[in-house]
């Protein structure tokens, strides 16, 4: 596939004068930036209440978890559905229906009486915050090509990085004058807002020559055909799977470092903002310095390495080889696993992207579903042994590295020349 700089010949932004270029490209980074970074809001700001929760709700650990593992299970089944709607009918309209479901589903969060009905309008939350993330990766695909679009996932990275830095902070700091429900009722808000930035300023990027006007059989044909692409497939699995290891982290270490190493909320949204600042510092890296001169299978195999390695070291420290470990050791093996994440997710989008400029939402859909399905997957593993221990999580961490390398490696095939 091609790895040229330029964007495509049907961007909207190339066509206009250069200052206004300038604006408009400013404007749209900002919005699917916002986009980009409503999941890891709606995840992290949640984060330090976990064990409020417990409490609150009267329920053990691995059902709380599930409130995150709904969540993340909604995002993915929702963007099999929103990704081929709207490479039928646009971009605009399904992402404003989406925003306004998960406004409404994100307040009756804030006044569930139980963790079950608390689980039920996560999944809903999900479902419809997929809409944000499947249409925002379907429009830098719209405008962007090649090297480019590489970097804009970089870009992007960066703004939505913001979101992991701050939400936990955020959270705590909620957490000192109210209870968890105050997250949501911040959290409702914030989707209000977007959804407002989004109706006024946002424009459809998909024009009609370009949609698909088949119904549900022809997006299952054209999914089908994205799976039959073996390097495709091998991008998904290895940036699901890198995902995976990513969320096992958010879903475990609130208990890790508040209930097992005995720190305070406060503490842990601090740890958990130095590790979201190496994840982005990276991307930077990878957006600036490594796209362009590096080729980009070569920067997602030393991502990818660098997470197993980091997870190994995890596995060690948790397990016990090198004695009792604090909690800075552990912190700077997560950071690490972190770090690298900066060039494993971006690169991963980028190629798969770039073998499939036909179906961008389908593809998107498919993309962000492996993603979210095998997170969703490896969340409750990492409760499986209590809050007495982060042995699971380590090996979560670790097998998914695994796969994910090994994925990478036999069926993507960076060594050999490309189709």
């Amino acid at each position: 596939m091609p790895e040229s700089g330029r964007t495509t010949a049907q961007d909207p932004i190339s066509a206009l004068p250069k200052a206004a270029a300038r604006r408009v490209g400013l404007l749209v980074t900002l919005v699917l930036g916002g986009l980009t970074a409503l999941p890891p809001l709606s995840m992290d700001m949640y984060l330090p209440a976990l064990p409020e929760v417990t409490e609150s709700l009267r329920a053990p650990a691995a059902t709380v978890q599930l409130t995150l593992t709904a969540c993340l299970a909604g995002m993915a089944l929702g963007q099999l559905v929103v990704g081929p709607m709207s490479d039928r009918w646009g971009r605009r309209r399904p992402l404003l229906i989406g925003m306004i479901v998960y406004v409404a589903a994100t307040a009756v969060c804030a006044f569930a009486p139980s963790a079950e009905l608390l689980i039920s309008f996560r999944l809903l939350q999900g479902l419809a915050g997929a809409a944000g993330i499947v249409i925002a990766r379907a429009i830098v695909r719209d405008l962007y090509d090649g090297v480019e679009m590489a970097r804009f996932f970089s870009t992007l990275m960066l703004i939505s990085g913001v979101a992991p830095i701050i939400a936990p902070l955020i959270g705590g700091q909620i957490l000192r004058i109210t209870d968890w429900r105050g997250v949501f009722h911040v959290l409702a808000v914030i989707g209000v807002l977007l959804t407002v930035v989004v109706w006024k300023f946002l424009g459809e990027t998909l024009p009609p020559e370009r949609r698909h006007a088949g119904g549900v059989g022809e997006a299952l044909r054209t999914m089908r055909g994205l799976l039959a692409d073996r390097v495709f497939t091998g991008y998904m699995l290895a940036g699901g799977l890198a995902f995976a290891a990513l969320f096992a982290y958010i879903s475990a270490s609130p208990f890790v470092v508040q209930e097992i190493y005995g720190a305070s909320p406060q503490t842990f949204s601090l740890l958990f903002g130095l590790n979201s600042i190496g994840l982005v510092a990276v991307g930077q890296i990878n957006g600036k310095l490594l796209v362009g001169r590096v080729s980009l299978d070569k920067v997602l195999g030393w991502g990818l390495s660098v997470i197993l390695l980091a997870s190994v070291a995890l596995v060690l420290m948790t397990s016990g080889v090198f004695g009792t470990v604090g909690l800075a050791p552990i912190s700077a093996g997560l950071f690490v696993l972190m770090s690298a994440m900066g060039l494993a997710l971006p690169n991963t989008n980028a190629q798969a992207l770039m073998r499939t400029p036909h179906a961008a939402g389908s593809a998107s859909a498919l993309l962000g579903t492996s993603s979210f399905l095998v997170g969703a997957v490896a969340s409750p593993l990492v409760g499986i042994a209590g809050e007495t221990t982060a042995v699971p999580m380590a090996v979560v961490q670790l097998t998914c590295a695994i796969a994910a390398l090994t994925c990478f490696l036999a069926l993507c095939r960076p060594w050999k020349p490309r189709t």
